[in-house]
């Protein structure tokens, strides 16, 4: 079905990617040797939140946040003004080849603060936002896992912050991610169906989208989700691409999937309303303001723009 799209639009957050050198993780002269290296730079969270200093200072390795623009950014320092924590190894990055570390702190600098990653992650360039991403993901899980699920013992953190071993029973403990579908549904007159949730401001709507259940194909898992949310069925199914969300955990999987049916009944718990939309409609409701669609950095704009073919006025 995607292929009869001309446009596709780029899917933000996916890519780029850097070095992970995983095989480094156990290599203690070598994480040695890189946490000396005066080009080594580090990130520093609490848990899940990026630990942030006020717009118009500078980080610990004396780079400048845009004071004007007042906005938040992550703050990397180097690894001799990085608090006391437990030590992710991230990789190598992309454009530079220098390494880069996170410490998930044990107290909070005086002077900084916790932000979560929504506030600023549309402004990072795409090199940075891979490195953060995955130490976010890495946060979240460390603050999310401290117990081991099959005997409740204490885990101890391993392989440099991705791996966490039970200290009773041995079990091993690995990041997980939650796979979750996203998906533009569309019709035989090619139109396109949004669903907007009643906690949402009034005019917004987005794709339609669910986690993945256990022993569920992706394509099921599309299939089920509209049908529960919105009452179409679907029939073919096709992969459009994916995106790294870590708000907490997910990969969100996107496709487009042709309507079988088009009547609408919403679930009336998670949407409480939606809509066909020809292009016609979305241009000219979105560029009113009456229509307001997701932002730019979410695969969702993605899926919209490429089934559109080009860019559309106005974002969350």
């Amino acid at each position: 079905m995607l292929s009869q799209y001309s446009h596709q639009a780029p899917i933000a957050l996916s890519p780029h990617a850097h070095n992970r050198v995983a095989l480094h993780r156990t290599d203690e002269a070598w994480l040695d040797r890189a946490w000396a290296d005066p080009a080594t730079r580090v990130l520093l969270l609490d848990g899940g939140r990026l630990l942030v200093r006020d717009a118009g200072g500078t980080n610990g390795a004396g780079d400048a946040f845009d004071g004007d623009a007042g906005e938040p950014a992550p703050t990397w320092v180097t690894p001799s003004e990085a608090p006391t924590g437990t030590r992710i190894l991230l990789g190598e990055d992309a454009e530079t080849d220098a390494v880069r570390f996170a410490v998930l702190v044990d107290e909070v600098p005086a002077g900084m603060r916790g932000e979560i990653l929504r506030t600023f992650v549309q402004d990072l360039g795409a090199d940075e936002a891979a490195l953060v991403l995955h130490a976010v993901a890495l946060g979240e899980w460390h603050r999310a896992n401290r117990h081991c699920p099959r005997c409740g013992g204490r885990l101890e953190v391993r392989e440099s912050g991705h791996l966490r071993v039970c200290v009773d029973c041995g079990r091993q403990q690995f990041p997980r991610t939650d796979p979750a579908v996203i998906m533009v549904v569309t019709d035989d007159e090619d139109r396109c169906l949004l669903g907007r949730q009643a906690r949402w401001p009034e005019g917004r709507y987005s794709t339609l989208a669910g986690f993945v259940e256990p022993g569920e194909s992706l394509e099921h898992a599309v299939a089920r989700e509209v049908e529960e949310e919105v009452g179409v069925e679907v029939g073919e199914v096709s992969y459009f691409g994916n995106q790294p969300w870590p708000f907490p955990a997910s990969l969100m999987i996107g496709f487009f999937a042709r309507a079988r049916t088009t009547e609408i009944s919403v679930d009336g718990a998670e949407i409480s309303d939606a809509r066909w939309f020809t292009r016609e409609e979305m241009r000219a409701e979105a560029e009113a303001g009456t229509l307001i669609l997701p932002g730019g950095i979410s695969i969702s704009r993605s899926l919209v723009e490429t089934w559109y073919g080009g860019p559309l006025p106005g974002q969350w």
